[in-house]
């Protein structure tokens, strides 16, 4: 085993334990052939050099007691709050102890890619209890991307008060590509990300203002458009919209010290993208793409770059499908500070990001070891990284 990490497991009673301390390195950490040829638009775009943890740190598995998670969130007093799939929360304690699961929520449809999806709490959770999240509804017509809000209830069993604030129209009639995060932005209001639902005939309207699919949306916790927000004169345009041109975002994080919009989204084969969010632009898909698709046919005109669309910050070929991420913002890890932590899902590995000028200058995948779906990651109030993986497990990472 390399002296550039040392891994050690403990098994006992569902906990494993891993210790690694690193070094620094060059070589990228992507092996693997790209599927596509294409050339990036700027150095360190894909692929950048590799780079190791040197801080010790230890990973520990609290529970594998969930039951398909896919939103994790802290709670004011140190737990952690989480979503299910098929339509439950659950409350874990430090110890992995999880609460029975929380109903009162709307309905699911948890076929495909579908179910109860994002989580976030209200700014003033601890005076007021409100819960946020975002699920697939069935309604005429198939289904929308959802937002719902509720009041966790005093004994922690029930959502009260459950009301439906937005939908992504129009529906459709498929069960991919809904996106799913929530964010709180710092003026407590809520960003919302949507997928175009995957299908050629859905695809286009990633470009079209007058369709909520394949964006980034900005409302009010009652559901309305932000005023001033960068489509507000176009009577063409939802006034809710904030960026355009996504494929299926299933993640949104701010910068710690910029305050800055992060995304990253799913291409087809190759050509997942961490972008920089900024009001009123357009990030391209399905016109350019880093990607091809699953049938190895090429994508549209088959261009990456083109005038009036944004360039991803970083993309990765092959894919890893990242979902969940956060900034890291903590004083456990200093070496971790403003670093951006990606769950991937077929990459089956939690990505560490080291960003600096909007340019990524370093990677790192951690627990891949561990040969789980990293759904989510959050960072919790003690300043470790708490991540959900497909299979049930929910992490907790920490200094050693």
């Amino acid at each position: 085993m390399k002296k550039a990490a040392l891994v050690s497991f403990v098994f006992a009673s569902l906990t494993y334990v891993s210790c690694a301390q690193g070094t620094a390195d060059s070589a990228p950490v992507e092996t693997k052939a790209p599927n596509a040829t294409y050339k990036p638009a700027f150095a360190g775009q894909t692929r950048a050099n590799g780079i190791k943890t040197k801080t010790p740190y230890s990973f520990k598995v609290l529970t594998e007691g969930l039951t398909s998670p896919w939103g994790i969130k802290s709670l004011p007093d140190g737990r952690l709050i989480i979503t299910q799939k098929e339509g439950t929360l659950r409350i874990a304690k430090a110890t992995g102890e999880l609460s029975k699961p929380i109903t009162g929520l709307p309905a699911v449809n948890s076929d495909g890619q579908g179910g109860l999806l994002g989580i976030t709490i209200d700014p003033a959770f601890e005076r007021n209890r409100m819960v946020y999240w975002t699920f697939s509804e069935n309604v005429a017509g198939g289904t929308h991307t959802s937002v719902g809000k509720g009041k966790l209830s005093a004994d922690e069993t029930k959502i009260e008060g459950a009301t439906v604030i937005y939908r992504a129209t129009p529906a459709h009639n498929g069960t991919l590509h809904y996106g799913g995060r929530i964010v709180f932005d710092k003026s407590g209001n809520l960003f919302i990300s949507t997928g175009e639902r995957s299908d050629l005939v859905t695809r286009p309207q990633a470009q079209a203002l007058n369709s909520s699919l394949g964006k980034v949306i900005h409302i009010t916790t009652e559901g309305k458009a932000v005023a001033g927000g960068p489509f507000a004169g176009n009577t063409e345009a939802k006034p809710e919209l904030y960026s355009y041109g996504h494929r299926n975002v299933q993640g949104l994080a701010f910068h710690p010290v910029t305050g800055e919009l992060y995304s990253n989204e799913f291409g087809p084969r190759g050509g997942d993208e961490v972008n920089h969010v900024r009001a009123g632009k357009n990030y391209g898909w399905p016109t350019i793409t880093y990607g091809i698709e699953y049938s190895g046919k090429a994508i549209g005109e088959v261009i990456q770059q083109k005038e009036g669309m944004e360039q991803p910050v970083y993309y990765w070929d092959p894919s890893v499908s990242p979902s969940g991420m956060t900034f890291y913002s903590g004083d456990m890890m200093p070496e971790w500070k403003n670093n951006l932590f990606v769950g991937c899902l077929s990459g089956m590995h939690i990505a560490r990001l080291v960003i600096e000028n909007d340019k990524v200058v370093g990677e790192e995948r951690l627990l891949s070891e561990e040969y789980q779906r990293f759904r989510d990651v959050t960072q919790g109030r003690d300043g470790a990284i708490y991540a959900i993986t497909d299979q049930g497990r929910l992490y907790r990472i920490a200094k050693k």
